[in-house]
């Protein structure tokens, strides 16, 4: 063995290919770092981007995408538990899910949203019943107070709610509608909500159900939608008639019954293909003969629309045919016939077919009776001798009375059958109208008028067919005229605020200095106002007091309602019921013009009449409850006149009245 040396004359090792091989393997390493850190960044957006386009399609674009490595970050705030759990789930579905880090989070729900806050109140005789959610602001107790003119002697069952939060903006001015509407129907139920009301109710009469809707109608508040099905008894129909008349001068409906909505669609839509021309009134009520009624009058009705002239008459089970006089017997008994075959067994019917009458002939059997609303009635033409012509006589003394009757008649001995039973039934049917024309022939009876009455063509035809029978040949022409029509011919609310306030254009209400008594020129106006105001009843108005700005405000506000009462208690006193009418003082806080002048002064001082229906305008041409200083909403809807406040004493009233002059 030799031992190691190291002299200097030993030649250096060669490191060159080691170096080579390690520098090899360095980039090697850089290489693969590189290439999966690529690797990975393309992994990540892809993975974020399809995540993001799953999430935009499912509509939850709120939730925000984000990868670290393998990771995949879901931040962002769900509108609720739902959508996040939707979006963990689609992200979970593109990617795997112990990639996901959920870092979602649930927005907190708005607390301050108001429920939808309403009230069902039910009154009928057993008492009234109240269920639902109202403000805390409107409260139980204000319900109950607000209903007590009817609750008394009645139970309540209260089972009212409330919730504090702010009462939406029409709120109040529907609960005060509805609270209107709850006083004024004793069977109701009335549903509240604070854009709606809906109103279900149940009257006793037709006349009483549009009185019920004509005051309701008029106090709609502005900004609510209301619904109101107001229903009314169906009448019992005796008999349960129909009358459809062809002429030279069309098809008319005179009296039209039935037993359903749906049997009356039914025939007015076949006296529509008859010709009928315009609205077709027909009642639904009880009396009807048989189910079959409906289809019985339209085979029927059929029938007769191949008459150039003709009647159909109907009296419940009886049915009479009138053709036409001239028209050929066979046609005219083939079409009887063949309607005698359709219609039900129950129906009974009758063909007339008149008899060509001359010249002669006609004529010889008269009676003409005229009424005239001023003087009454006069009779003239032909009635039976003895006791039977006396009876008509009596008969008419006691339908029209002894003064308003002049009789101017002859009897004779040789008028056709039944002619007493006809003019007595005409008779009592000339004094429904308002004006009018009897004229009775050999075998006719003509009728024509005028009345305040829409219905009472319908009644009047009715009531003929069952006093003369189904046979008799009537005509009747009588003619509505809504000026006759006490209800109709109202005026509506703004033309009595109008006729007042052409009044006080003409000449203002003003006082005497320090006086809130009515002095003489004031009354010559509450003369004419009190002329206006009983066409008016069904108008609710408010009586305004106003003053200027001289004195103090305290002071003028107790003047301008004390002048305010004194103005209500006037009409009071002129016999004018004030049950409509309310008092109120606003004393310098509504001015028309400017109290820097006297001009302005005096425009400011004085006494307004304006409408109290939400929505309506006033004597001004302002909305009802518009303005910073109208009164409120729920004012304007009560029944009651409002407590006033009074001044401490006249004394008072007076030096107000002294500052403001």
């Amino acid at each position: 063995m030799h031992p190691l040396t190291d002299t200097d004359d030993t030649p250096p090792m060669n490191r060159t290919p080691h170096l080579v091989t390690a520098a090899a393997f360095a980039a090697a390493g850089v290489l693969s770092i590189g290439t999966a850190i690529l690797a990975a960044i393309t992994i990540e957006n892809r993975s974020v981007d399809a995540v993001e386009q799953a999430l935009e399609q499912e509509g939850l674009g709120w939730a925000e995408v984000s990868a670290d490595g393998l990771q995949l970050f879901l931040d962002g705030t769900a509108p609720d538990e739902a959508s996040a759990f939707r979006a963990l789930s689609r992200a979970s579905a593109i990617v795997d899910a112990d990639r996901i880090v959920n870092h979602l989070e649930i927005a907190v729900a708005d607390t301050t949203t108001a429920p939808r806050f309403s009230l069902d109140m039910l009154r009928n005789g057993d008492g009234i019943q109240l269920i639902g959610l109202v403000p805390l602001t409107t409260g139980r107790d204000t319900v109950v107070e607000s209903i007590s003119g009817v609750t008394e002697g009645v139970e309540v069952m209260d089972m009212v709610e409330t919730a504090d939060y702010p009462a939406p903006a029409t709120w109040q001015a529907a609960m005060d509608y509805g609270l209107q509407a709850l006083r004024e129907l004793p069977r109701s139920k009335v549903t509240v909500f604070a854009d709606r009301v809906e109103i279900e109710a149940v009257s006793e009469s037709a006349e009483q159900r549009a009185e019920f809707i004509e005051t309701l109608e008029a106090a709609r508040p502005d900004g609510v939608e209301v619904v109101l099905d107001i229903s009314a008894p169906r009448p019992v129909l005796t008999p349960f008639a129909l009358r459809l008349v062809r002429d030279e001068d069309g098809t008319r409906m005179e009296t039209c019954s039935a037993d359903t909505p749906e049997a009356a669609e039914r025939i007015i839509a076949a006296a529509q293909a008859a010709g009928v021309e315009g609205e077709i009134d027909c009642t639904v009520g009880l009396g009807v003969p048989t189910p079959r009624w409906a289809a019985a009058v339209e085979q029927a009705i059929g029938t007769l629309a191949q008459l150039e002239t003709g009647t159909l008459t109907f009296s419940d089970a009886d049915v009479t045919l009138t053709g036409s006089e001239g028209m050929s017997q066979d046609r005219f008994d083939q079409l009887v016939g063949e309607l005698d075959a359709e219609l039900p067994a129950v129906f009974s019917l009758t063909g007339i077919l008149p008899e060509t009458q001359s010249p002669t002939s006609a004529g010889l059997s008269r009676f003409v009776a005229q009424l005239d609303p001023d003087t009454g009635v006069s009779l003239r033409g032909r009635l039976p001798q003895g006791a039977v012509g006396r009876s008509v006589q009596a008969f008419a003394v006691a339908t029209f009375g002894r003064d308003r009757t002049d009789m101017a008649t002859r009897a004779v001995s040789d008028l056709p059958e039944g002619w007493s039973v006809r003019t007595m039934a005409g008779l009592r049917a000339l004094s429904a109208l308002h004006e009018g024309q009897l004229i009775l022939e050999a075998d006719t009876l003509n009728l024509s008028g005028t009345t305040g009455d829409p219905d009472l063509a319908s009644v009047l035809a009715r009531q003929l067919a069952d006093e003369l029978g189904p046979a008799a040949d009537f005509q009747l022409d009588v003619r509505y005229d809504e000026a006759l029509d006490p209800i109709a011919s109202l005026p509506t609310a703004e033309e009595c605020v109008a006729q007042i306030q052409a009044v006080q254009e003409e000449t203002k209400i003003v006082f005497d200095p320090g006086s809130v008594e009515i002095n003489e020129a004031a009354g010559e106006i509450l003369d004419r106002i009190a002329e206006i105001l009983p066409n008016c009843m069904h108008v609710r108005m408010e009586i305004g007091g106003h003053t200027d700005s001289q004195g103090r405000e305290e002071m003028n506000l107790n003047l301008s309602q004390s002048r305010a009462d004194a103005v209500l208690n006037g009409l009071l006193a002129r016999g004018v019921l004030v049950s409509n009418l309310t008092a109120q003082g606003y004393g310098e806080s509504q001015p028309i013009a400017s109290n820097e002048t006297e001009e302005g002064r005096e425009l400011n001082r004085r006494i307004e009449f304006r409408l109290l229906a939400a929505g309506a305008e006033d004597a001004d041409g302002e909305e009802a409850g518009d303005g910073e200083d109208a009164p409120e909403a729920s004012e304007e809807y009560e029944f009651e006149i409002r407590p006033q406040p009074r001044p401490d004493s006249i004394t008072e009233a007076a030096e107000a009245a002294e500052e403001e002059e």
